[in-house]
This record gives structure tokens, sequence and C-alpha cells, in this order.
């Protein structure tokens, strides 16, 4: 179970990554949609990272760091 919340830990981390690479690209739009856009992506970015920390805590749980 462990090595399953690594593997989705590590999934979680490179979505974050790769919303964030599109928030900088979206930085440097200028169409209407934009900040609305930059918006989405934000609330987006903030979800996944809560996930990773969440899974970063079982992680924690399961391995006994906090036991």
């Amino acid at each position: 179970m462990q090595l399953w919340l690594t593997y989705a830990l590590y999934g979680t981390i490179g979505i974050v990554f790769i919303i964030l690479a599109f928030g900088i690209f979206n930085l440097v739009r200028t169409d209407d949609q934009a900040q609305s856009r930059s918006n989405k992506l934000m609330r987006l970015r903030v979800l996944m990272q809560f996930i990773a920390i969440i899974l970063l805590v079982a992680i924690g749980f399961l391995s006994g760091a906090f036991g």
C-alpha cells in the first residue's frame, strides 16, 4: 500500500509541476480569458498540492514516522 501511495505522490507532484508550467505560460497570454484561466489554474494547483500533502502524511503514518 505504501508503494502505491508513493507512486500517487510522485504523480501528484508531476501534475502540480505541469499545472504550474501552464500557469506560467498563461501569464504571457494577452487574450480576454487569460485572467479567468489563471484563476482556475491556481485553484487546481492548490487542490493538487493539498492532495499531495495528504498523501505525504498518509505515507508518514504508514511508515511509522508519527508513532
